[in-house]
């Protein structure tokens, strides 16, 4: 029996799960193998399901959604769901986070931290449920009166990505759930182990079979083939903007079902002179290293007034050698593994270029041996130009380029010049400077003289290339129902034919 507060303490085999489908285990026929980035040993098997996997999946969520064994409940019933859902994940803390842990390669403290933000995500989510409504227009006359329903729209395809497993899905099951609609995910095939554990804890807590299903699997295969069904719904991904562009395609050609797309960021932080810089450069050190760096509002773009632009790096350099890189299974880690070889490859390429393309390396740039893991050291750019590789492509790591401005005109511009609008922060003690940079910059969330704060209150989703539709919040639960326009004829209606 694992320990799971036991920091030091790996799986003496990896764990076989199965996948979960209309309320139970089901037996996958082959099985993909997950090592810890962190470590390098086998931790986890999840099944390969077929797409006869997912089809019977979808078929569960449909059955449960048609017959209104969910959606039909009152919302207090839904809540209770919910409720119990996320005393169960507090009960189950410290095991979902070492699951997250040993297959993602994030750092334990972080990984307890995030399952908290669940935690709360569902309670959140529950109060939704009873707080969704629709409308009444009592000004259509005396002999007509209208309704507006909001409706679940009905089977929701989930795909979600391998940087926050349990994080994203939390973000979003309890909202889907709240409006009634059932659902499908298809988590990444990488780490596919938190995904399927929620399954049985939400049974536990209450939901009937076939509301919430998950099968595992390739992308290419499983996630195309939930992208293209002709009975699912609403397809929600997070993910790339270049896999987004796709699903876009293949829901448009199957049955033009709805999206909720979460993609790419290259996310700007504006430092200005007036600033705390000590601030502003712990609030960098911490956006750009926070998850190693494999996160969608990473800010990997600090773009700081040229006055203080060199006490800034010097400061921001310090602190970023400062931070701890090592076994993601000790609580002292502050940066991971990176997740996959192939991202490790990936930013350990931009780093190359970066140089190659003439910009100055003022902290990390390398890879570090840890024992069988994959690690990058925090690493900051100077003198990036906007033309530069590392300046506009989302790179996924710990890669920060800076950048000088001398008006608050060329900071905006600077932040706006990306295809992308996911998230962006300015540090600054003039509340005017604030106001006038947060409504021209582009992005849909926003902080001011802090970074990634808030929670699952509030809306996630961004502009442009950044996707489309909002997740969390009674916004998000909104983007999971349809409204339905109702009119109500009062008293004898007048003829058309005399």
């Amino acid at each position: 029996m694992l320990d799971f507060t036991d920091r030091a303490t790996l799986p003496d085999a990896p764990r076989e799960f199965g996948f979960w489908s209309d309320g139970s285990w089901r037996k996958g026929r082959a099985m993909f193998e997950r090592r810890s980035p962190g470590h390098g040993v086998a931790v986890t098997l999840t099944p390969k399901c077929t797409v006869d996997d997912l089809n019977a999946a979808v078929a569960a969520a449909r059955r449960a959604f048609e017959d209104r064994r969910w959606a039909g409940l009152p919302g207090a019933d839904r809540a209770a769901v919910l409720l119990r859902t996320a005393d169960i994940l507090r009960r189950r803390r410290d095991e979902i986070a070492y699951w997250e842990v040993l297959e993602n390669g994030k750092p334990i403290s972080q990984a307890r931290g995030e399952i908290d933000h669940c935690i709360a995500c569902f309670e959140v989510g529950a109060g939704a449920a009873r707080l969704l409504h629709g409308d009444s227009f009592n000004s259509l006359g005396d002999n007509l009166f209208g309704m507006v329903l909001r409706e679940p729209v009905g089977v929701v395809g989930l795909i979600t990505p391998w940087n926050f497993p349990f994080l994203i899905l939390c973000e979003r099951i309890p909202f889907i759930l709240a409006s009634g609609c059932t659902v499908v995910v298809k988590p990444s095939e990488v780490t596919s182990a938190t995904t399927l554990l929620l399954g049985e804890i939400l049974s536990e807590a209450g939901a009937p079979d076939g509301v919430y299903n998950v099968v595992t699997g390739s992308g290419r295969t499983i996630g195309q083939a939930l992208t293209e069904h002709p009975d699912v719904d609403m397809l929600s991904f997070t993910g790339s903007t270049s896999v987004g562009r796709s699903c876009v395609h293949a829901a448009a050609d199957s049955n033009f079902k709805k999206l909720g797309l979460e993609l790419g960021g290259k996310n700007p932080i504006i430092v200005f002179a007036d600033s705390d810089l000590e601030d502003a450069a712990d609030g960098a050190a911490f956006g750009i290293s926070f998850n190693t760096g494999q996160c969608c509002v990473s800010s990997s773009r600090v773009i700081v007034e040229r006055s203080v632009a060199r006490e800034f790096e010097e400061i921001l350099a310090a602190k970023m050698a400062k931070i701890v890189v090592g076994d993601p299974l000790q609580t002292k880690t502050q940066v991971g593994a990176i997740t996959t070889d192939a991202q490790n490859s990936i930013i350990l390429g931009y780093i190359d270029k970066g140089k190659a393309e003439g910009a100055t390396l003022v902290a990390g740039g390398q890879a570090l041996d840890l024992g069988g893991g994959q690690y990058i050291v925090p690493t900051l750019f100077s003198g990036v130009t906007p033309a530069m590789s590392i300046a506009r492509d989302e790179i996924f790591g710990p890669v920060l380029s800076s950048f000088h401005f001398d008006t608050l005109e060329e900071a905006v511009s600077l932040a706006n010049d990306t295809v992308y609008g996911l998230a962006a922060s300015v540090w600054t003690k003039n509340i005017d400077k604030a106001l006038v940079v947060t409504r021209r910059v582009r992005a849909g969330r926003f902080w001011v003289n802090t970074i990634m704060a808030g929670g699952p209150e509030m809306p996630l989703g961004g502009f442009k290339q950044s996707g489309w539709g909002r997740e969390a919040g009674m916004y998000g639960v909104e983007e999971y129902t349809q409204v339905k326009s109702v009119h109500i004829e009062i008293g004898k209606r007048a003829h058309w034919i005399k």
